[in-house]
This record gives C-alpha cells, sequence and structure tokens, in this order.
C-alpha cells in the first residue's frame, strides 16, 4: 500500500514546464519565498532576456524575477531530470507535445497540474492522462485550481487558491511553498472534481462573453451564470459525486465568477468576438493566447454522451463552436429554459 509518510518533501526540487503568463507567475509567487526553481523555456531568446532584464519579454513583462533563484533551459529533459516535482503549465492542447519530448522515466516525478483543461479528443483530465500514459500515480498528482487570473497574482494582489489531490502530504507541500502575504491556500481531496469544474468553467465564460457580444446586459449575465453553477454541480456530481463537495467553495463557484467576469479572461474576451459576429477562426487569430473552453466545449459534450446530464448552456457552445450554429439563435433558444 502507498504511505505518503515516506516522502520528504523538503528535498524535493520544481520544475516550472511552460513559460506564459500563469507559469511566469508560479515562478514569481516560489521565488517571494525564497524558492529556487528548474525552469523550462522553450525559447532560447526568452532565456537570454530574462537572464539579462529579469522578466519575461512576452508574458507579465512587469513581474520582476530573481536570476539568482533561477535554472533555465531549452531542453525539457534536463529540467525533468533535475526536478522532482513538476507543475505542468502549458495550454492543454500542446502538453502532449511537449511531454513527448521527455525521454527521461517520469513515471516516479510528482505531478502538480496547473492547466484549467483537459487532453482534446481524448477528453482526459491531466491527472488521467498522466496515469494512463506515464504510468504515473494518482497518488503523485495534485492541482491548482480557484479564481487566479495571472495579472493579478503577479502584482502581488490577494488571491487564494485551492490545491487539490488525493495525497495529503503533496498537498500540504504545494500549499507551504505557494502560501505568502498576498497567496491564501486551500487544501481539498477532490482533485477529479476540481479538475472538471476548472474545464466547465472556461466554456461557460465563453457563453458569458458570447452573450455580452449579443448586447445582453448585467441582469441576463447573472442568470446566465447562477444557471451555469447549478449546471457545472450537476455535471461534477453524475460523473464524480461526492457528497462533501461544496458547490459554492471558491474552487468552484470562485473561480466560475471571476472567469466569466474578469477583465483578464481570455475565455471570456474569445467569446465576446464570437458574439459580435467574428468566425471562431478568426476569433482564435485575433487572440494572443488560447481559450482553453473552445477545447473545452468539444471534450465535455462528448463526456457528456455517456454521463447524460442536463448542461443545455455547455451544449449551447458547442453547437455554436462546432456546429456552427449562429449564436443568437442558439441563446434565443437556450433563454427559454433558463430560470
Amino acid at each position: 500500500m502507498y504511505n505518503n509518510r515516506q516522502l520528504n518533501m523538503d528535498s524535493l526540487k520544481f520544475g516550472i514546464i511552460g513559460s506564459g503568463s500563469w507559469a511566469t507567475a508560479i515562478v514569481k509567487v516560489l521565488q517571494h519565498n525564497n524558492i529556487s526553481v528548474n525552469w523550462y523555456v522553450r525559447n532560447s531568446e526568452t532565456i537570454d532576456h530574462i537572464k539579462t532584464y529579469g522578466n519575461n519579454p512576452k508574458y507579465l513583462t512587469s513581474a520582476e524575477l530573481n536570476n539568482d533563484l533561477l535554472n533555465m533551459s531549452d531542453d525539457i529533459d534536463e529540467i525533468v531530470e533535475n526536478s522532482q516535482i513538476l507543475v505542468l503549465v502549458i495550454p492543454s492542447a500542446f502538453l502532449r507535445e511537449s511531454l513527448e519530448q521527455v525521454s527521461v522515466d517520469i513515471h516516479n516525478k510528482y505531478f502538480v497540474s496547473a492547466i484549467k483543461g483537459m487532453i482534446p479528443r481524448e477528453n482526459l483530465l491531466i491527472s488521467d492522462y498522466l496515469n494512463k500514459y506515464f504510468d504515473v500515480s494518482l497518488q503523485h498528482v495534485a492541482a491548482i485550481v480557484g479564481p487566479s487570473h495571472a495579472e493579478e497574482v503577479a502584482q502581488e494582489r490577494l488571491s487564494y487558491l485551492t490545491i487539490a489531490g488525493h495525497n495529503h502530504e503533496l498537498a500540504q507541500h504545494i500549499s507551504v511553498s505557494l502560501h505568502s502575504r498576498f497567496i491564501e491556500t486551500i487544501i481539498s481531496n477532490d482533485l477529479e472534481g476540481a479538475e472538471y469544474a476548472a474545464v466547465m468553467k472556461n466554456i461557460y465564460a465563453v457563453a458569458s462573453g458570447i452573450s455580452h457580444g449579443l448586447r445582453f446586459g448585467d441582469n441576463y449575465q447573472a442568470v446566465l451564470v447562477s444557471n451555469a453553477a447549478q449546471e457545472m454541480e450537476r455535471f461534477l456530481q453524475a460523473i464524480k459525486p461526492d457528497a462533501s463537495r461544496d458547490i459554492k467553495s471558491s474552487a468552484y463557484l470562485g473561480d466560475l465568477l471571476v472567469t466569466v467576469y474578469s477583465q483578464f479572461s481570455r475565455n471570456r474576451t474569445f467569446g465576446n468576438l464570437i458574439g459580435k459576429g467574428n468566425t471562431v477562426r478568426a476569433a482564435q487569430a485575433e487572440m494572443l493566447m488560447i481559450a482553453e473552453g473552445y477545447y473545452a466545449a468539444q471534450s465535455i459534450y462528448e463526456i457528456n454522451k455517456s454521463i447524460k446530464a442536463s448542461i443545455p448552456i455547455a451544449e449551447t457552445i458547442y453547437n455554436i463552436l462546432y456546429q456552427r450554429e449562429d449564436p443568437r439563435r442558439a441563446f434565443n433558444r437556450l433563454n427559454k429554459i433558463l430560470r
């Protein structure tokens, strides 16, 4: 039987896989706690810039980074081999491509998913993907969820993160490593539920953006979001029943609210472009960052074919994004069943 008391977490080195906004913010948070990290940055020019100027030239450019606490490399094998806790901060659509480059054994590594998405086409949670293809025990996986726009974290504005995982000692170690005067941390054992919630809230943010683009007002948005929270709860209880799960907590409702309302929400921005008449391809081309809600809509739709939860908002977004249904026509139909 697995015994997590055998772990000596304090000696384990963090490796950050990814170099976008959220990866940069997580590096900053760990450095704030004087924790040195290995950092896989794919672009060698970005590495040179960070070494010279102490900031990421493409994302969160105002966030100051301490090179004394950084070991950066564009060789993913080097970072993986020299790290025991790997924090995955890559868009879900590109995770497979990145991990397929790894030639060293990773099945005994610890993983922290900071990816609020799932593997497209296979419709796998990040934890399930690691378990299926790399034989990583779910006891070796945790997820960072909750209201956490990278921009506000980098600005050191108070944020609350939930660390979800079945291994309490791993979750506790991640919690302590991230906790600071501007980061409060909460521990949860609902790994899969938290992962699914993080996926679904992106779909609802796309819905919020589309409705805004269609010129629905704040009154409507409140109804849409309250229905989305109920829809999320129905789906989670159907696919991963948990009597102790509180959908009103920050890992679920909190993350949903910030993603549908915030100016920093890329999924809301993506939906807004579509609501204003842009095609899906045109909206994607205009976005500088990946909108996970696009991939999530198809994955959740496909999964729900078997569990058959009532998720009309998510189905509406799938129809708009993948079946090319006119957004106004789709929302007019949806609006007749919202309560």
